[in-house]
């Protein structure tokens, strides 16, 4: 019989562990490199200014609101009119910020939509025009200007004790109503290379990012920085053509890592969580201790003529009530969706569900990152 040398069962063991690895990269979910990373220097700008909303039906800001006068002011005696702003009274104007976002490489000429927010006291800004408005960034500088009648998707009709509001009608939207004026401040990528910058950062990600260019491209083309950050040397034949390396780098096919994540909203008792998430063995008891007051007025008679007075006599009695506790066990392996599907089906609510979820997150009983918003 002959006898395996040590060095002979390493490689097989390694070979082995090889395998498997690359089993586990190939069942992994595909997506395009485009979708994961962006590249550097090629990014959205802010934009924001300040205007006037005109042609309300009297829903505009109040007298006590006093910057709206004095924009108004100052707009007529620019175009040659002189009035006394402590003589003004107006109620179909409204003061706003209007803001836009300038995607990368915007030229002048295109259009983009704008946001317009009251900053008043004005009630609707339903049926009103935005007056022309300065976009400007950061910087100062101005690369857009903003004008037209807002859409605001719904209404307001009454008074504040009967009226009736459908959406939230002082803020709207104008689609394609600015107009770039300024090219927008975007990096081109160099001759001799660019930065692929990942929309989550995960390291195993960034690093089958390089992999992926280098197996396509050559190897020592990419390179992982970090978790964020995947380097990439521009190849001699794309030297004077990087947009066409670019739109060849994006349709390459990355097996990217999927972290196990549980998202909590308190406020709307919402719950997301992903079908990977595993639970360690765990015993759940929840119950629910409710405590009711209940007030009720009483009057006091007094006999016919006699000197007592009628009065009301507050009575006050209080019930406490507990519901017995109700019972979950999970096993090893169980899924927070197996968790959900049992807290449900014993009648507990979304908030219950959320508050039993940090429960056992803080116990340490779950395999995922919880976050709350």
């Amino acid at each position: 019989m002959p006898i395996e040398s040590p060095g002979k069962r390493r490689r097989g063991s390694t070979e082995k562990l090889i395998a498997a690895l690359l089993a586990a990269v190939s069942s992994l979910p595909a997506a395009r490199l485009g979708d994961l990373t962006t590249v550097e220097g090629v990014r959205d700008n802010m934009l924001i200014g300040y205007g006037l909303v005109a042609g309300l039906k009297g829903t505009g800001d109040r007298q006590q609101t006093i910057f709206p006068i004095q924009t108004l002011t100052n707009m007529l005696q620019r175009m040659g009119v002189t009035v006394n702003p402590a003589q003004m009274q107006v109620r179909n104007i409204a003061a706003v910020m209007v803001t836009a976002t300038l995607p990368p490489y915007a030229e002048p000429g295109a259009r983009l939509d704008v946001v317009v927010s009251s900053i008043g006291d004005a009630s609707s800004l339903q049926g009103g025009t935005l007056l022309l408005t300065a976009l400007k960034a950061s910087t100062g500088d101005t690369y857009a200007v903003a004008q037209g009648p807002l859409s605001i998707g719904g209404f307001t009709a009454g008074t504040a004790q009967t009226g009736v509001q459908v959406n939230h009608s002082t803020v709207g939207r104008i689609p394609g109503g600015a107009l770039v004026e300024r090219a927008a401040p975007t990096e081109p990528p160099g001759n001799s290379g660019l930065n692929l910058q990942l929309r989550r950062p995960d390291f195993a990600t960034a690093a089958r990012i390089a992999e992926a260019v280098n197996k396509k491209f050559g190897a020592g083309v990419a390179r992982a920085e970090n978790a964020a950050l995947v380097r990439v040397a521009m190849p001699q034949a794309f030297r004077s053509k990087p947009v066409d390396f670019i739109a060849a780098l994006e349709p390459l096919d990355v097996a990217a890592e999927h972290p196990a994540r549980v998202v909590l909203n308190e406020r709307t008792g919402t719950v997301v969580l992903g079908k990977d998430v595993r639970i360690a063995p765990v015993e759940v008891l929840h119950g629910n201790l409710s405590v009711q007051i209940v007030t009720t007025l009483e009057v006091s008679q007094p006999p016919p003529l006699s000197p007592g007075q009628t009065a009301v006599v507050p009575q006050t009695g209080i019930a406490v009530s507990e519901e017995k506790a109700r019972r979950v066990v999970l096993k090893e392996g169980a899924s927070v969706e197996e968790l959900v599907q049992s807290l449900i089906g014993i009648g507990s609510t979304p908030r219950d569900v959320i508050a039993i979820i940090q429960s056992i997150a803080a116990a340490g009983a779950v395999d995922a990152v919880v976050e709350v918003i």
